[in-house]
């Protein structure tokens, strides 16, 4: 955990003042630090009935992609409202000003299917909670939320398990 820690950069007043944005684009291109990632992110899961990693946009892709080829299990996306050509099922939820959307393809999963959620980072929890619903609505049971950065503080992960759905971070920040 120490390496997955060192090569998240904090960003000062980004994107206000007053914000410390947490990077893990290092992470990234650290092939040790990725990987290791991958692991952690993987191995509560391995051996689990899992059909599906959602991975939400847009970090959340390449780290969902990781896990779900490591899992051996299918891997869909939850975009950012209008990203997608085909119908779809929309999620609205709440921001800070305002309100945005997530959505899904309809034939994304289906009735029943046990998907694991996967991002990068755990603030708020309004757009991963909006993920989570959107996926209860498709029919699929989320059977988990799984994070790099956690930032206890903002309560995210109290929003998410108030659906029902255990949360991991693997590395939290206050």
């Amino acid at each position: 955990m120490d390496r997955i820690r060192a090569a998240i950069r904090t960003i000062p007043d980004y994107p206000k003042p007053g914000i410390l944005f947490r990077d893990v684009t290092p992470l990234l291109s650290d092939a040790q630090a990725f990987r290791a990632t991958v692991d952690f992110l993987v191995r509560p899961w391995a051996g689990r009935k899992i059909d599906q990693v959602a991975g939400v946009e847009a970090r959340g892709f390449i780290l969902g992609g990781a896990v779900a080829h490591q899992l051996s299990v299918g891997f869909t996306s939850v975009r950012k409202r209008g990203k997608l050509p085909r119908k779809t099922l929309i999620e609205e939820y709440e921001l800070e000003y305002g309100t945005d959307a997530v959505e899904i393809h309809v034939d994304a999963v289906r009735a029943g299917e046990r998907v694991l959620v996967i991002d990068d980072l755990l603030a708020t929890g309004g757009t991963a909670a909006a993920a989570v619903r959107l996926l209860q609505r498709a029919g699929a049971e989320v059977v988990g939320a799984a994070f790099v950065v956690g930032l206890p503080a903002l309560s995210g992960a109290a929003r998410i398990e108030a659906l029902s759905v255990p949360v991991t971070t693997l590395v939290d920040f206050d």
